[in-house]
Order: C-alpha cells, then sequence, then structure tokens
C-alpha cells in the first residue's frame, strides 16, 4: 500500500466511535457507582455502568491510535510542519471556536438539571453545581479533552520527530524492530499493558479517568501517548501489520472478551472490599488495559476486513461524526434534564435520550453545517447539495 494512501475502513472506524460517545455519555446518567459528574438520574442500572465500563476500554484508546496514524498519512503527504499547519487548523482552530460555546451552554444545562435532582423542579443555583461537582475547576476541557491532548501530539512529534530522525540508523532500526515485535507477537498486547497498568494502579478501581484540566496530565499524557505512538508506527509498518491483524482480528476480539470477563470479576471484589485485596488495584489496571489494547487491534483488524469502503450511510456517518463528538453533550445532558421527572425506567430513559440525542445531532448537521462553512472549518470542505454523498473521495483527515 502507498504511504499516503487513504483507508476508508480507518475512517468508517473513527466515525463509529466518536458516535459512541452518544451512548457512552447517556449511560453516565444513570450509572449507580461514584461519579465525578454531577448530574445523575434517579432511575440507575447496573447495565448502564457496564456499557460506559465496555465502552470506555476500546473508544479512546482506538481513537488515538487511528490519531497518530492520520499524523503519520500527513507528514508522508505533507511533511512536518504541513502536518502541523493541517491539525491546527482542524484541531485548535474548531478548539477555539467551540469550546466557549459549549462551556457557557453545558454549564447551563448541568445547573439546570442538578436543580432537578436537588427541588424536583427546573432552575438554576450555581451553588448547587459547586456542591456536587468532583471535577475540579468548571473552567475544563470538558469531553473535548481528547481533542486538547490530540494537539499536544501533534506539536510534540512536529517537534520531537524531526530530532529522532537523526538518531543513529542502528538505533532507530531496534526500536522499529521492537514495535514489530510487541505488534507481531500474542504475548505483545501483554506487555504493552504492564506500563499503563503503572498508571492506572494511582487511579480509583485502576481505571483511568481524564480530568479535564488545560494544564497536561503526565499521566494521561503517557497513557494516550503510547496509543497515540502505536498509531505512528502502525503506519510505517502497514503493509507488514495490517495483514496480521485482518487475520487476528476475532482472536483479539475473543481474548479482550475474556480479559473483559476477568474485568468484571475483579471489580466486583473491588466493590465488595476495597482493601481486601492487595494491590487490586494494579490487577484491574493491567486486565482493563490489556483489554483495551487487544479490542483496539481487534477494532482496527474487522474494520480493514469488512469495512474497507464506504456507502452512503457511512460516508454521511463519517462526514458528521466531528460536529456529533462536538455537541452531543448538549443533548446527553439537555434530554436527560427533561426525561429526569418523566416515570419511565432507566432503559426506557436510555433508549429515549440516544434517540433524541442522534436526532438532534443529525438535524442540526444537515441543517446548520453540512453546507455552510462549519463544515468547511470542521471537515476542510463544503458539501455540494448535488453531489451524491456515496462516492468515494480521498478526503484529508478530520
Amino acid at each position: 500500500m502507498e504511504p499516503s494512501a487513504r483507508l476508508h475502513s480507518f475512517d468508517n472506524l473513527r466515525a463509529i466511535l466518536m458516535w459512541l460517545g452518544i451512548v457512552l455519555h447517556v449511560a453516565i446518567n444513570h450509572t449507580t457507582g461514584p461519579s465525578a459528574l454531577p448530574w445523575r438520574d434517579t432511575q440507575t442500572t447496573p447495565l448502564a455502568d457496564l456499557v460506559l465500563l465496555f465502552i470506555h476500554a476500546f473508544r479512546m484508546p482506538a481513537f488515538f491510535i487511528l490519531a497518530g496514524y492520520f499524523v503519520a498519512l500527513l507528514v508522508a503527504r505533507q511533511g512536518y510542519q504541513g502536518m502541523l499547519r493541517h491539525r491546527l487548523r482542524r484541531l485548535a482552530l474548531p478548539f477555539a471556536v467551540f469550546w466557549p460555546i459549549l462551556i457557557v451552554c453545558t454549564t447551563l444545562l448541568m445547573l439546570v438539571y442538578v436543580h432537578l435532582m436537588a427541588y424536583g423542579t427546573p432552575g438554576i443555583e450555581v451553588a448547587l453545581l459547586a456542591k456536587k461537582s468532583k471535577m475540579g475547576s468548571p473552567f475544563n476541557t470538558m469531553h473535548m479533552w481528547f481533542i486538547y491532548y490530540l494537539i499536544w501530539f501533534c506539536v510534540l512529534t512536529a517537534v520531537l520527530a524531526p530530532a529522532a530522525a537523526r538518531l543513529p540508523r542502528g538505533l532507530r532500526a531496534r526500536i522499529d524492530a521492537l514495535f514489530r515485535t510487541l505488534a507481531a507477537n500474542w504475548w505483545g498486547p501483554l506487555l504493552l499493558a504492564i506500563p499503563l497498568a503503572l498508571i492506572g494502579s494511582f487511579y480509583r478501581a485502576g481505571v483511568l479517568a481524564p480530568n479535564g484540566s488545560f494544564i497536561p496530565n503526565l499521566s494521561e499524557l503517557v497513557h494516550n501517548g503510547l496509543f497515540f505512538v502505536f498509531g505512528l508506527y502502525l503506519h510505517r509498518h502497514q503493509d507488514f501489520l495490517f495483514p496480521l491483524l485482518t487475520a487476528r482480528g476475532w482472536r483479539n476480539a475473543a481474548a479482550g472478551c475474556v480479559s473483559f470477563v476477568l474485568v468484571l470479576g475483579a471489580l466486583k471484589s473491588f466493590v465488595a472490599n476495597p482493601h481486601g485485596l492487595a494491590h487490586i488495584e494494579l490487577v484491574v489496571a493491567f486486565l482493563y488495559n490489556l483489554t483495551s489494547w487487544l479490542w483496539s487491534l481487534a477494532l482496527i483488524g474487522l474494520f480493514l476486513r469488512y469495512l474497507p469502503t464506504q456507502n452512503r450511510v457511512l460516508r454521511y456517518v463519517s462526514d458528521s461524526s466531528y460536529w456529533v463528538f462536538l455537541v452531543h453533550m448538549l443533548g446527553t445532558v439537555g434530554f436527560g434534564a427533561l426525561l429526569f421527572n418523566q416515570p419511565f425506567g432507566p432503559l426506557t430513559k436510555m433508549a429515549l435520550n440516544i434517540l433524541a440525542t442522534t436526532a438532534a445531532c443529525l438535524v442540526t448537521y444537515q441543517v446548520l453545517v453540512r453546507y455552510t462553512f462549519i463544515g468547511v472549518l470542521l471537515n476542510g470542505r463544503r458539501q455540494p447539495k448535488a453531489v451524491q454523498t456515496g462516492v468515494p473521495a480521498a478526503v484529508e483527515p478530520k
């Protein structure tokens, strides 16, 4: 494969991962366990905890692998400076434009939600949010922390990669060989999970959670950066690794399921007696990050195998995914507040919220984004209304 060739399978995977944010953030409304977020419906279910744990295991790890791959793709096309200009235009500029709007709107919706929780009626009382929130400063990156860290990774790549290219050729060859060995062998994910487990062991229940701070957190930089660097090397060794990952897709998926079941068992023990087993956080962190590696590699292989092209639906999902990623929290929080006093069970509320948020995202994308300057800001192009969306095109990375 040419080093600058476009992979629609990765566009499809990235888009679906973005859309899964709706399901994940709806589930947060109904979890039974502790949450750093200040809002929660009175109707809770363990299924919401399971959905949250399941999606969180692979969504961001796979995201960062794909992000690293696309950054390497841009470097192959435009060089390091060209890549940085492209990423700043496509990531930093939308962040600067949308973050102030989203922080204000999301905070207002959260205030209404916590007022409903406290008094049963809509309203705004700022002190309530401060009492219930465990997130620290309200001026945080919110769910856009992924974009914020990706900007940092792009800058670091542009600064450090040229210097790394000046390392002795023998050392660079050994690093490449190490990556190929880890990526190609069944025990590679076991080793890759070890540094992430050490980081995760310092977090409650062994699961790293982003703090949303504008000051980059070293643990989050290392944790997410390892997946990002894997994506950089994946692009370099794609001719070798793509057939391998494709062939092992179902095996990695099954191994990840076994690891995830072990995670659930370890978490059950932790919840029952947090101090009953020595180093339980380390055990959970290792198993959970092993699941992340296995499922991320499985998704890459399975999408390469089964979804290598785009049809009208997948292309539309891909085109709309950036917008959905940015605004979906307004829907999950807003519709969660609307459903708060409704006499429905948690599963019904979750289903209604997912459907309503999905519909709102699609309608606003079609009306406000697809054919407007906002679409140009997010996707680098304005969709002509007469164009058939099912025609594949070598679009730039979002």
